[in-house]
């Protein structure tokens, strides 16, 4: 079959693109950003297209009628300068499900969550709710699958922080520790997808996929330390007020772009804890996740991840403040840092170039703070640090002994950027 799946670059969704392939089907798909999936999953077709954008029958007439199927494993957690969960989750999936009836009723397999409990009117969980109503009632052959915290030998989002926690070392602080957890190994999701693709679930089916056993968050972040080879530490609960300034700082990271995993809509989903409370699937034996974990052991490159994971965000505002600092400090003393152009300029020339550069430097410096020009603003660093010691090695090779000279921006902005840049991924 010709299997069209959407979000196919992400945990889930490549996984299942992966599975589907190894199935003998032919996959196209879908994402926002694909450079990277081009290359690691040649064996599919890609076409890049943003969902936000596809809210119109229209948008899907013309892909649809490649396809035979689709599975649909977009989403996003919260609204941001990267997502718009109303458009992503809701309108493009109406829009899809109208172009499907007009045009064939090929089936749709949707992977969503449990959309219940105290979490149920946050905008992640009820425009998902909305959109798997819209499904139901739509009249195409759908099925909508639920699962609990999926698992597997990657991780992003939750389970990558599950494993950044477990690296802490001595105490392990954590809010909601006593949150019943379920969890569903990755590999499990992708048999239950083939199922359904292969017509072994029945049509209009909305199932939850989740092992029998349950566990507490504290329970879950204990495992995956062991997991990693590390000694065994004191887990401690926090209260939920202490958690609030970080979901804060983690939602003001959201409206620039980065999809933090402490944002205030996980901390909601995680207050209930991650369960499945619907029909599940009959006959099949779900892994646990002491199973799942066994059955991929980790590696030093799993260690090194789970130790950088929250550091990411360290050296990314270090970044942003150096250069802040870098363009800010000189223009309160414009005469000074001017002076040393002087020898090879007019004054006036001297001090037009003295705050280009500055405004230059504040400009990656805000710049680097938004995730869609991240990474550009991290090589326009690289290339601007490499003209300042050009410059200073040339024109006046004694300011790199001085405070405002081009050896106290080289060793420190070098560092951080090729740092900042060596865990910054491309989602």
């Amino acid at each position: 079959m010709k299997i069209l799946i959407l979000g196919a670059t992400g945990f889930i969704g490549s996984e299942i693109a992966r599975r589907l392939a190894a199935d003998g089907h032919a996959v196209t798909g879908l994402g926002r950003t694909t450079a990277s999936a081009r290359r690691k999953f040649a064996f599919a077709e890609w076409v890049t297209a943003d969902l936000a954008l596809m809210t119109q029958p229209a948008d899907w007439h013309l892909l649809l009628g490649r396809h035979d199927t689709v599975v649909n494993c977009a989403g996003a957690l919260q609204d941001g300068l990267s997502d718009d969960l109303a458009a992503t989750q809701e309108k493009a999936m109406r829009a899809l499900y109208q172009a499907n009836a007009d045009d064939g009723n090929r089936l749709i397999v949707q992977i969503s969550a449990r959309t219940t409990g105290s979490a149920a009117e946050t905008p992640f969980l009820s425009t998902k709710q909305r959109a798997d109503d819209a499904l139901a009632a739509s009249g195409v052959p759908h099925i909508i699958l639920r699962p609990a915290l999926v698992i597997g030998r990657n991780a992003h989002g939750g389970t990558a922080l599950l494993r950044a926690l477990a690296s802490i070392p001595c105490l392990i602080p954590l809010v909601h520790s006593q949150s019943p957890v379920q969890t569903v190994a990755l590999d499990d999701v992708t048999e239950a997808v083939s199922q359904a693709i292969r017509g072994e679930i029945a049509p209009g089916s909305d199932l939850h996929l989740a092992a029998d056993q349950l566990l507490t968050l504290g329970d879950l972040v204990g495992m995956h330390r062991q997991w990693l080879g590390l000694a065994e530490a004191k887990t401690i609960s926090l209260p939920v007020w202490l958690a609030k300034p970080v979901s804060w700082a983690a939602d003001l990271a959201g409206s620039l772009g980065w999809r933090s995993p402490l944002r205030s809509t996980a901390m909601a989903v995680m207050s209930q804890g991650v369960t499945a409370d619907g029909a599940r699937m009959q006959g099949f034996a779900f892994k646990t996740a002491s199973q799942t974990l066994a059955g991929n052991p980790s590696g030093v490159q799993d260690l090194w991840f789970a130790r950088l994971f929250l550091l990411k965000p360290v050296f990314i505002v270090c970044l942003s403040v150096f250069w802040l600092l870098s363009g800010v400090i000189p223009l309160l003393e414009l005469t000074r840092a001017s002076s040393h152009f002087l020898p090879f300029m007019p004054e006036t020339s001297a001090l037009v170039l003295t705050v280009a550069t500055c405004l230059i430097d504040i400009g990656l410096g805000i710049a680097v703070l938004l995730r869609p020009y991240a990474l550009k603003a991290m090589l326009g660093m690289l290339l601007v640090t490499a003209s300042y010691l050009a410059g200073g090695t040339i024109l006046e090779p004694a300011l790199w002994l001085d405070p405002l000279g081009p050896l106290v921006k080289v060793l420190p902005s070098t560092t951080l950027t090729l740092a900042a840049m060596a865990i910054l991924d491309e989602r």
